[in-house]
C-alpha cells in the first residue's frame, strides 16, 4: 500500500478512458460557452445583448438539471454504464453539430438552443459520472480516483475557458469555422474514448422507470436522505458548489476593480483557484493513506474560511493602480498574499469536496448510486442558482463590495461547517482521530487491501497493545469498523466521545458486569448481521509487558452465533510507541521520546468462521506479529 501511486490509475483501462471522457466533456463545454462570448464581441453586438446572454446562458444550461436529473438517475441505474456513456457522448456529437451550425450562421438563437441541449446531455451524464467509480475502483482507491477526476475537471474547465476565449482573438474572421470545427472534433474524441471504457454492470437493471419528473425528483431526494452521513455529505458537496459559484462569479470584476488588472488578470486569478483545487484534490489520497478519510472535510472547511478571511483583509478596498498586466500585478505590494490566498482557498476546497464524494460512493448501495447522484445534481443546481441570486442581490440591493461578499462567505462557510459537523459528529470525530494518528505515528500497512473484504460482514481479530489501537486500525482500514473495547478504555475522557461517535461497542468481563457483556455480544451479532466489519481484541486487555496473552473464548461465542469470515491482524511496533503500558502514567503525561514511532498494521487472508477457534486465531496473530511487539 505504501508504494501505491494514484497516477498508476491513469495507465489502466478501467480508469483512463473514463478520465479522458470526463476531461474532454468539461473542456468542450467551456470552449463552447466562451466561444459564444467571443462571437458576441466579434459581431460587435450591443452591451445589452451581451448582458442578456451572460444572464440567460447559465439559466439555460442549468435548467435541465432541475427538469431531468431524476429521469437521468433512473436511466443510469437501469442501463449498463459504459453503454450509457457512449450514448451520451454520441448525443454530444449531434449537439455540437447543431452548435457548429450556430457558429457558421452566426445565429445566437441556434447557439442558445444547443446550449440548453448541452445542459441536457450533462444532466444525463452526471449520475453515471460518479457512480461508475465505485464499480471500477477498489474502496481504497476511491479517494485517489476522485482526486484525479476533480483535478482533471478543474484543469479542463480552466483550459477550456482560456482556449474558448482565444478562438476569435487568434482566428479573427476564421473564428466561426475554428469554433465549429473545435467543438465537433472534441465531441468525436470524447465518443471514441467512451468506446474504450470496459463494461460496467447496471446498478438496478430491473428498475421500472417513472417518467413523471416531479414525484420521481422527490423520491430520489428522499432516497439520498436515508443515511445521515450521506445526506450531509451531499449537503457539503452542494455547499462547495455554492461557494465556488459565488467566488468564480465575482472574479472577473474583482480582478479589474480590486486587483487593478486588465480583464485577462481574471484568468490568472481563476487559474490560481483551479490549480489550488487540483493540487488539494490530488493530496487527499496521500493525507488519507488511501482510506475514505472524512476527517479531511473539517480541515478543508476551516482552511477555506481562513483563506477567505485573509483575502478580505489582504485587499478590502479598490486597487490604487489600474490596467495592470499579470506580471505587473505580481510585482505590486501585497500581491503575493492575494496569490497565496487564492491558491489556499482552492487547496482546501479540494480537501473538502473529494472525501465527500468518496463517502457518498462508499456508503451508498450500488443499486441506488446513480439515483443518489441524481439527487445530488438537483440539489447542486438549486445551490448554484441561489448563489448567483444572492451574489447579485447583496451587491445591487445592499451595496456590498466584492471583498465584503468574500467576508460574508467566509463567515457563512464557518457556520455551515459547524452545523454539518454538529449534526454529523462523525466528520469531526474522524478529523480529531486523523490529526492524532498522523501526528503521533508513522503508519505502514501491509495486506489490508488484499485481505480485508471490500463489502459484507467480517470479524477482525488483533493483538491489543495500547490505548490507541482502535484509532490506528481505523486509520488503515478503508471501511468503517465497529470496535469492541474494554469499557474502561471506552470511557477515557475525550477518547470516549470519539469512540461513541464511531459506534464502538464497550464490553466488560462476566464478573464485572455480566449485563454489559451480554449487551456487547448482542450488538456485535446485530452489526455482523447488517454486513458490517467488527474488530475485537481477544486478549481482553492491554499487554503489560509487550507479550501476547492467550485469546479468550469470546471470539468463539461470536462465531457460534454468526460464523462470518475472520481476518487475523497484528500491530507491530506499538509497544515501543506512546500510550502503551511500557510508560508509567506519569510518563504518558509528558511528551514521549518515542514520538512519531513507526507502526506496522498487518492483515492475513480471511479464514472460515465455521472452522476456526480462539487458539488457531491466536497462533496466526502471533505469527503475523513475530518479534515486533
Amino acid at each position: 500500500m505504501s508504494g501505491h501511486n494514484q497516477f498508476a490509475l491513469l495507465r489502466q483501462r478501467r480508469f483512463l478512458p473514463f478520465f479522458i471522457v470526463q476531461g474532454l466533456g468539461a473542456f468542450n463545454d467551456n470552449v463552447y460557452r466562451q466561444a459564444i462570448i467571443g462571437l458576441l464581441f466579434y459581431l460587435g453586438v450591443a452591451e445589452s445583448e451581451r448582458t442578456l446572454y451572460t444572464n440567460l446562458a447559465p439559466a439555460l444550461f442549468i435548467l435541465p438539471y432541475f427538469l431531468f436529473s431524476a429521469l437521468a438517475g433512473q436511466i443510469a441505474e437501469k442501463l449498463e454504464k459504459s453503454r450509457l456513456i457512449v450514448i451520451t457522448t454520441t448525443m454530444e456529437i449531434v449537439i455540437m453539430t447543431l452548435a457548429a451550425v450556430g457558429f457558421l450562421t452566426e445565429s445566437l438563437p441556434v447557439l442558445l438552443v444547443a446550449l440548453f441541449c448541452t445542459g441536457l446531455q450533462s444532466t444525463l451524464f452526471g449520475p453515471v459520472k460518479y457512480s461508475v467509480l465505485p464499480s471500477v475502483l477498489r474502496p481504497e482507491e476511491l479517494t485517489g480516483g476522485n482526486g484525479l477526476v476533480e483535478m482533471g475537471t478543474s484543469m479542463s474547465i480552466l483550459t477550456g475557458m482560456i482556449v474558448g476565449g482565444l478562438v476569435f482573438t487568434l482566428a479573427g474572421s476564421h473564428g466561426p469555422i475554428v469554433a465549429a470545427t473545435a467543438v465537433i472534433t472534441l465531441a468525436i474524441c470524447g465518443n471514441l474514448a467512451a468506446r474504450m471504457i470496459p463494461k460496467v454492470d447496471a446498478g438496478a437493471p430491473d428498475l421500472k422507470i417513472n417518467w413523471n419528473p416531479i414525484p420521481e425528483s422527490l423520491a430520489v431526494l428522499r432516497m439520498a436522505r436515508k443515511q445521515k452521513a450521506v445526506r450531509n455529505a451531499i449537503l457539503g458537496v452542494s455547499w462547495f458548489w455554492f461557494v465556488g459559484t459565488i467566488l468564480t462569479a465575482q472574479l472577473p470584476s474583482y480582478a479589474v476593480t480590486n486587483l487593478g488588472g486588465e480583464p485577462t488578470l481574471y484568468i490568472f486569478a481563476l487559474a490560481l483557484f483551479s490549480v489550488g483545487t487540483g493540487v488539494g484534490s490530488l493530496l487527499c489520497e496521500k493525507l488519507s493513506a488511501r482510506t475514505v478519510e472524512i476527517g479531511l472535510v473539517p480541515l478543508g472547511a476551516f482552511g477555506m474560511t481562513a483563506f477567505l478571511l485573509d483575502l478580505y483583509f489582504a485587499r478590502a478596498g479598490e486597487a490604487t493602480a489600474q490596467g495592470l498586466s499579470v506580471t505587473q500585478f505580481v510585482h505590486q505590494a501585497g500581491s503575493i498574499r492575494i496569490i497565496i490566498d487564492l491558491l489556499g482557498i482552492g487547496l482546501f476546497t479540494g480537501f473538502f469536496v473529494v472525501p465527500l464524494f468518496a463517502l457518498i460512493q462508499s456508503r451508498t448501495p450500488k443499486s441506488e448510486m446513480s439515483r443518489v447522484f441524481a439527487a445530488l445534481n438537483i440539489q447542486n443546481s438549486g445551490f448554484i442558482v441561489a448563489a448567483a441570486v444572492l451574489g447579485l442581490l447583496t451587491q445591487r440591493l445592499l451595496g456590498w463590495t466584492i471583498p465584503q461578499l468574500f467576508l460574508a462567505l467566509a463567515i457563512a462557510n464557518a457556520v455551515v461547517a459547524i452545523y454539518i459537523f454538529t449534526i454529523v459528529p462523525e466528520f469531526l470525530m474522524r478529523f480529531l482521530s486523523w490529526v492524532m494518528v498522523r501526528t503521533l505515528y508513522r503508519l505502514r500497512p501491509h495486506g489490508i487491501e488484499a485481505n480485508v473484504p471490500d463489502e459484507g460482514a467480517a470479524l477482525l481479530v488483533c493483538n491489543h497493545v495500547s490505548y490507541m489501537d482502535a484509532l490506528i486500525l481505523s486509520a488503515t482500514i478503508p471501511r468503517p469498523v465497529r470496535f469492541v473495547m474494554y469499557y474502561r478504555i471506552f470511557n477515557i475522557p475525550v477518547m470516549r466521545w470519539i469512540f461513541r461517535t464511531a459506534k464502538a461497542i464497550p464490553i466488560a468481563g462476566a464478573r464485572e458486569d455480566p449485563a454489559l457483556m451480554q449487551r456487547a455480544f448482542d450488538e456485535v451479532d446485530a452489526a455482523l448481521a447488517e454486513g458490517e466489519l467488527v474488530c475485537i481484541f481477544p486478549e481482553g486487555a492491554l499487554t503489560r509487558d509487550g507479550t501476547m496473552a492467550p485469546f479468550k473464548s469470546g471470539v468463539e461465542k461470536i462465531l457460534e452465533r454468526r460464523p462470518v469470515p475472520v481476518v487475523p491482524m497484528a500491530l507491530r511496533g506499538m509497544w515501543s510507541s506512546m500510550w502503551s503500558r511500557r510508560d508509567t502514567r506519569l510518563g504518558r503525561m509528558r511528551v514521549p521520546r518515542r514520538f512519531r514511532a513507526t507502526v506496522e498494521v498487518v492483515a492475513a487472508p480471511a479464514v472460515d468462521g465455521h472452522s476456526t477457534d480462539a487458539a488457531a486465531l491466536e497462533a496466526q496473530v502471533r505469527s503475523l506479529r513475530g518479534d515486533l511487539a
